[in-house]
Parts: C-alpha cells; structure tokens; sequence
C-alpha cells in the first residue's frame, strides 16, 4: 500500500509543469493576463510603475531572463529564442488566455518573435522602442549577410574581454548614459548591468542584432502599439556631427513594420529609450488608449502625424 501510494505521488509531481529556466516570473495583480519583457541586462523592476497601474485590472507576469540582472544564467543558447519558447509553453500550461505582451528594447524583440512563431497565443502587443532588424541601424546594412563581418568581429571582441572590463565599460555609462534623463535612473539600469553576467548579455546582442524579423511580421495576427522615441539618440549623434530628426526616426520605424499588418505607433516628443521611466504619464496612456480598442487603435497606423 505504501509502495503504492509512493508510486502515485512521483506520478503526480512528475506531472507538474517544469518551471521555466530561461526566465524568472513574478505575478501580481488580477485579471487579464499581462506579460512584461525588459530589455538587455535589465530586471523585470523596469515594469514596477506599469506593474502598479494595472494590478487591478489585469494578472501581470513580470520576466526577467536568465543572466540578467542577478538572475543565474544558463547554459541554453540562443537565450532569446528560449525563452520565445519556455514563453510560449508557459502560456499554455498555466492557461493564460490570449495575454497582452508588452516588451521593451530587446524585450520587444522577444515578443514580436513570440507572436510571430505562436500567433494564435497571443492577445495585442505593445512594442516598446525596438526595432525588428538592429543590423540596419547599427551597421548600416540591409541584409543578416552584410552584417556577418561585423557580427563576427564583435564575437571575437566580446570572447577577449574579461570580467573587470566589462564592469568598468558598464560604469563608464558609454552605452546607456542616453537611455534615461534623470541621473537615478541611470544608477538603477548601472546596477542591473553590473548584476547580470557578461556571457549572457554578450551573447543575448550578438542573437539580438543577429536577427531580422521583418520577413515573419506578416505572419503576426495580434494588433500592437508600437512606441518610439529619437531625444536620446538624437543627443547621443549629436557629437559625431550628425543631426537625427524625430522624423527620420520615425520613417525608420514605418520602413521596418511597414509588413505588420495592424500596427499603430507613436514616439515620444521627450522621453529617451526607457519611455516607462522618463514620461510614465504619456507610456500609460499610449498604452491604455491601445487597450481600449487594439482593432480601431491600428485601423490609423500612426505615421502621418
């Protein structure tokens, strides 16, 4: 009877679902499932604000990947496309019912491929400053194949560099000092990099700026919000002599997801990269016009303002 009773509950618990190990969730809030994606070495805290507005309206599942922001790493590569995966499967095993997915940066990345791979998974989408194709804008290429060298050279930096110099490159502030405005802000983001492990934010980028998702936009069928801005990057060119506008930026956007079938977006007059912390006001109400209606929000695609 005991060896009996044994035998049923290693039956049972070997049918739980295996917890995720490409990511790490915490839930709060109730109602309509809400998953929020940061970006590249960010904690899922990037969504505390967004996480304290909807709390009582939607169930929210905050993510932060593996290796990110004192999150263990792991083994798994590509990390991105696992944790498409584990998303997807997540999803399905804890019955989620068409949930928004919002994600920021790298995030964003995550949840177009998400919703492309998985299209009948997800409900509306809100992108939030991502690009489907970093290659073109990083190194000026309109192909994966044209940007392989660099991509290469990159991987050959990133395999010499050790830990020490990857912490003073994130304490010299070099690649974010122009994602937030205010000075604690940048603290906050300063100690998530100098928490996350250099291996999995390395390679996350190479799988990052390694990819085009354009070809697959088509296939998404859930409306999304798409959310830019151009301060920050407008500042950050400015001393190399060039002048980005907010309309070539915004052009960029609509040349990108000119294939996503309904689309709406919007840039920020003011906010840089991490909208949610520089103008949550605005982000919020973006967002909850969008949720309103997602089919009328995309039925006007946004460019022409």
């Amino acid at each position: 009877m005991r060896n009996a009773l044994a035998i049923a509950v290693i039956l049972a618990t070997s049918a739980l679902a295996a917890p995720p190990t490409a990511f790490r969730v915490q839930v709060a809030g109730h109602g309509r499932p809400m998953i929020l994606i940061p970006g590249l070495s960010s904690s899922g805290d990037a969504w505390k604000g967004t996480v304290e507005r909807y709390k009582d309206r939607y169930g929210t599942y905050t993510v932060t990947l593996a290796g990110f922001a004192g999150v263990p790493a792991i083994e798994s590569r590509p990390l991105l496309a696992a944790v498409r995966d584990q998303l997807a499967k997540y999803i399905e095993e804890n019955h989620l019912e068409k949930p928004i997915v919002v994600g920021h940066s790298l995030g964003g990345n995550v949840a177009m491929d998400l919703a492309a791979t998985h299209p009948d998974l997800v409900g509306p989408i809100v992108i939030v400053d991502s690009l489907p194709f970093y290659a073109n804008v990083m190194f000026r290429v309109d192909s994966l194949d044209a940007a392989k060298p660099m991509l290469d050279g990159m991987r050959a930096q990133f395999a010499t560099l050790t830990r020490e110099q990857y912490d003073a490159y994130v304490k010299s502030h070099a690649s974010t000092q122009f994602m937030v405005t205010k000075p604690s802000d940048l603290d906050v983001i300063t100690e998530w990099g100098l928490k996350s492990d250099p291996k999995a934010v390395y390679d996350s980028m190479l799988e990052l700026y390694g990819s085009d998702l354009r070809p697959s936009l088509a296939k998404i069928a859930s409306p999304t919000l798409v959310l830019g801005t151009w301060a920050g990057l407008h500042d950050q060119t400015k001393a190399y002599g060039m002048n980005l506008t907010k309309g070539m930026i915004a052009e960029t956007f609509r040349q990108q997801y000119q294939t996503l079938p309904k689309l709406h977006f919007a840039i920020s007059e003011t906010s840089r990269h991490f909208i949610m912390f520089d103008d949550p006001e605005w982000f919020h109400e973006q967002v909850d016009a969008f949720l309103a209606n997602p089919a009328a929000a995309t039925a006007d695609r946004g460019f022409t303002r």
